[in-house]
């Protein structure tokens, strides 16, 4: 089938590769071409199609060689082509043959397309014939991008909407007044969240300095609560093997009639979802049981009173589902090494990938 469907379309699309070369795509990511037939008469049992969709998911360095005209889509470098899972820098239509009807196949793969490892990615093409530019101008993409530092007046681009970002993820830096989230990296978010943590136990509850501050800080994920740019709240994540702790729930005084402490706990709660976590485990105060059990907490059946810095705890664990796409082992291996909590966007290793290989502290 996909020789009969490579020799239809060649006439009509100049320098199209060659079915070994598609073949050898296809082995590396299955995800490269997409069969379009009609829907009238289909038989599930003898598919046969009759056009298809063609598209490469570049790496940052497969989109860079695109965007500089170094990139060969008669045979392409499967180096530059991601694998099945991995989140690409790029979507490029390497071909496109859907005469008729079968255009409509196209709003089939947008759909297709708009679920991980590809949601939110560009679309790039090249079209070299006059149809193929009206094509792409009636689908509305852009001519000449800029790709990275690159102007790229070859290429057409269709800007996908961005994602969302994760709750953990939402602060901005500007004056939103709204209520967001981000993850502590810098020494400057960690003292803001000592800040916050001082005002809260040691000037509040009158814990001692060395029971607030308890030596686990530096191996823990810190999240950070705002009302537009003032911190105004904090929350810790400690990892274990096969559960995650949160803990030192801390909302400012002026601000604990907004949403912030829910959100700071949410937020808790997905990042451990990203992180693959099924099991939740905490020790809230005796009084706040029912704020927990909000969240899917529960008193731990055989767990033990606790009493320290001048409270009363109780043992809690909640069970969760790890998010679709959280980070593990055979994933995409560029989202490991990207900023904590950011695993969503790519990150600045991610775009040194697009620079060639030079191995400088070694082959001088």
């Amino acid at each position: 089938m996909l020789d009969n469907l490579l020799d239809l379309a060649r006439p009509h699309i100049p320098g199209m590769a060659d079915g070994d070369v598609v073949r050898k795509v296809l082995r590396h990511n299955p995800d490269c071409v997409w069969v379009v037939s009609r829907k009238h008469g289909f038989d599930p049992a003898a598919p046969i199609g009759e056009g298809f969709i063609a598209m490469l998911p570049l790496t940052a360095k497969g989109l860079h060689r695109l965007a500089t005209k170094a990139f060969n889509g008669a045979d392409p470098d499967l180096a530059l082509i991601a694998k099945p899972g991995e989140r690409p820098a790029g979507l490029y239509m390497w071909a496109t043959y859907a005469p008729g009807i079968l255009a409509g196949g196209i709003s089939l793969f947008m759909d297709e397309v708009a679920s991980a490892p590809y949601d939110g990615v560009n679309l790039y093409s090249r079209p070299n014939t006059p149809e193929g530019v009206r094509y792409n101008e009636a689908l509305g993409l852009r001519k000449g991008p800029t790709v990275g530092a690159i102007v790229a007046p070859h290429l057409y681009e269709f800007v996908r909407a961005p994602k969302r970002p994760p709750l953990y993820d939402s602060y901005r830096g500007d004056a939103n007044p709204g209520l967001t989230v981000a993850v502590a990296r810098s020494f400057e978010d960690l003292m803001k969240v000592v800040s916050i943590r001082s005002a809260v136990y040691i000037g509040e509850q009158e814990c001692p300095y060395d029971e607030e501050f308890d030596g686990n800080d530096a191996s823990s994920a810190h999240l950070i609560g705002y009302a537009g740019r003032e911190p105004v709240g904090c929350i810790r994540v400690r990892y274990f093997a096969d559960f995650a702790k949160i803990e030192r729930l801390a909302v400012r005084k002026e601000f604990r009639t907004t949403r912030m402490s829910f959100q700071l706990v949410r937020a808790a709660i997905e990042l451990c979802q990203m992180k693959g976590y099924r099991r939740l485990y905490g020790h809230a105060q005796r009084r706040l049981v029912n704020f927990w059990s909000r969240f899917g907490f529960h008193e731990f059946e055989g767990g033990r009173d606790l009493v320290f810095s001048d409270f009363d705890y109780v043992e809690m664990v909640a069970d969760i589902q790890p998010h679709p796409d959280a980070v593990r082992i055979g994933g995409d291996p560029y989202k490991v090494i990207r900023p904590e909590g950011r695993w969503h966007r790519p990150g600045i290793l991610e775009e040194s990938a697009s620079r060639d290989v030079t191995r400088p502290s070694v082959e001088r």
